[in-house]
């Protein structure tokens, strides 16, 4: 009896276990690659499946969800000889779980070694500036190359971002004085263009006035009259000799006497000063 009721207990111990180890469940972004006997066979899950026990059935579980991947920093020397530490992050997804598995030992290391190389090889080709100012364009031949690098294993770059680059601190300095002396250009610049502008501005209007006497002299004036606001300061203003060449002319003498007829037209009559009477004329 006691017998009969151990091996009833040891037939259920067991049933239980190889249950245990059959049942699987994958969750719904999961799929489990399974192989029988060495063989590959078709993917199993989402949800509950079965597998043979005993090391019949070997699942091996992968998922598909987005993975982030962050690339260490990189020593990177660039085509203008400077040296600077990238680092990157790479989002990837396996869209086939069987050429995950069997394609590449670790699909998620060999990933990270190939974005490093590629790192260090387009950083390498391109200047300090293109890094600098173009990280978009970096930033998709980056994002093609590794793509196409681990297609085969079923794997999709989706992105890849240059997150930071660290420079040396006498290229920061470098730059910071770059930087300045540009600044300083472009004021140079903006104020020699502000000065012709000026210029021209001032060139037409003295143009302008020159045809006109009367507004120079009205310029003078307005001139004159913003200055005497000041009433505790003495001006020393200049005055062109031609606003007083029309003061210094000699005065224009008369032409002759004028005499007035006394019935007709013919006579005139004369302003000067001259005694003696004017004979009439004769009829």
């Amino acid at each position: 009896m006691f017998t009969t009721v151990f091996v009833i207990g040891a037939l259920a111990l067991l049933v239980l276990v190889l249950a245990s180890s059959s049942i699987r469940i994958a969750k719904e972004y999961e799929r489990g690659v399974v192989f029988r006997l060495g063989r590959l066979i078709d993917l199993r899950g989402p949800g509950l499946f079965f597998i043979f026990p005993l090391g019949f059935d070997r699942l091996t579980k992968v998922d598909l969800r987005v993975i982030t991947l962050e690339v260490p920093p990189q020593e990177v020397i660039t085509s203008d000889n400077v040296t600077v530490k990238v680092n990157a992050v790479i989002f990837f997804q396996v869209l086939d779980p069987r050429a995950a598995i069997t394609r590449v030992y670790n699909f998620a290391q060999a990933t990270s070694q190939i974005a490093q190389t590629t790192l260090r090889a387009v950083l390498g080709q391109s200047s300090l500036d293109e890094l600098l100012s173009s990280r978009d364009v970096i930033n998709q031949k980056l994002q093609t190359i590794i793509d196409s690098q681990t297609e085969p294993w079923g794997i999709k770059v989706s992105a890849v971002e240059v997150k930071d680059a660290e420079l040396a601190p006498t290229m920061v300095r470098a730059l910071a004085r770059q930087a300045e002396a540009e600044r300083e250009k472009r004021a140079k610049i903006i104020a020699t263009e502000g000065e012709f502008q000026a210029a021209q501005t001032l060139a037409n209007a003295a143009q302008v006035i020159s045809t006109q006497p009367a507004a120079l002299a009205l310029r003078y004036m307005q001139t004159l009259l913003d200055m005497g606001s000041n009433q505790n300061s003495t001006i020393v203003f200049p005055i062109p000799i031609e606003l007083i060449r029309p003061l210094l002319a000699e005065p224009v003498p008369m032409k002759g006497p004028m005499t007035v007829a006394a019935n007709g037209p013919a006579a005139t009559s004369s302003p000067s000063t001259d005694p003696r009477p004017v004979a009439p004329p004769v009829e």
